[in-house]
């Protein structure tokens, strides 16, 4: 390996497919440091419902970016983005190699390849689409998006409110479609990503996710939910495995369909993720009980 050359290997895949696991490995292997790019594992008070690394697992090697932060601040991928690298800037002043983990597409993204850059809107306007979306449905709103900016209606996950509000904030605030934002000045990155994608046959997945969700009830995601019942209209609380469990505390559903619920969103979620990393053509994808021997030698082979 040319030590000018630095690689972040970011392990991709859907939920409860063994990142975790994988990362541990090949931290240990490269006797390096990991860094998560998992969205919800950020928050220190969501720690059952979000399967985030166990305190074994944490022991085994140093983890960034794992319950840094409280559900009360507001955080978002431009802030993660810059603590990230700036991360990354330090350990590899030590380090050739540092292992980035997460399902979370977009956070990934924001590390490997830099952020699109978006004009400053006015907040009254994010204000207003969520007075919108409370009074006339997310429908209403991604029919708006349909016509100020088809690309963006077809692109972005387009059941996810947040998406649907921040891609009609920036139409809305610059007169101009989200989408011709996309791809435009983007930061270089001094070091190489090489991604490692783990996947299984979509029923495995399914039978994982399933199973998963099981287990976090057994290890109490009910008290944890019920614990931050107050909180719930806090952005980081709008997410599976919490909301379902609210709709039951509120007397809506019973906790059989709450816990069907977790596992059917937590299902639809992998899909979604899958759609998202099969975008990058050059990851290079492993069934998920692959040797981690036969990992490290193809790694091996991309290093100059």
């Amino acid at each position: 390996m040319n030590s000018k050359t630095k690689y972040l290997i970011s392990i991709v895949g859907p939920t409860a497919i063994g990142k975790t696991s994988l990362s541990i490995k090949l931290a240990q292997h490269y006797n390096t440091e990991i860094l998560s790019a998992d969205s919800r594992q950020f928050f220190k008070e969501m720690q059952i419902g979000t399967a985030a690394p166990t305190l074994e697992e944490l022991s085994q090697a140093k983890h960034h970016f794992i319950h840094n932060r409280s559900i009360e601040e507001d955080y978002n991928v431009g802030s993660f983005e810059k603590e990230a690298i700036a991360t990354l800037d330090t350990l590899f002043k030590t380090h050739d190699v540092v292992i980035m983990v997460g399902g979370s597409g977009l956070y990934v993204d924001a590390v490997t390849k830099g952020l699109d850059y978006f004009p400053e809107v006015d907040k009254s306007i994010r204000e207003r689409l969520n007075l919108e979306l409370v009074k006339n449905g997310l429908e209403a709103l991604q029919l708006q998006l349909k016509k100020l900016d088809i690309e963006a209606y077809n692109t972005i996950a387009i059941d996810n409110p947040k998406r649907v509000i921040r891609a009609l904030e920036i139409c809305i605030g610059s007169g101009k479609p989200y989408s011709s934002f996309l791809n435009k000045d983007k930061n270089k990155r001094n070091f190489k990503t090489i991604t490692i994608g783990l996947t299984a046959e979509r029923e495995t997945i399914y039978n994982r996710i399933n199973k998963r969700v099981d287990i976090m009830i057994a290890e109490g995601q009910l008290e944890e939910a019920k614990s931050l019942i107050d909180k719930q209209h806090l952005n980081a609380l709008n997410t599976v495995g919490y909301k379902e469990l609210f709709n039951y505390f509120k007397g809506e559903w019973t906790l059989d369909f709450a816990i069907a619920e977790m596992k059917k969103n937590s299902r639809r979620f992998a899909k979604r993720q899958l759609t998202w990393f099969k975008r990058n053509e050059n990851t290079l994808w492993f069934d998920y009980k692959t040797n981690v021997t036969e990992i490290l030698t193809t790694l091996e082979s991309k290093f100059e």
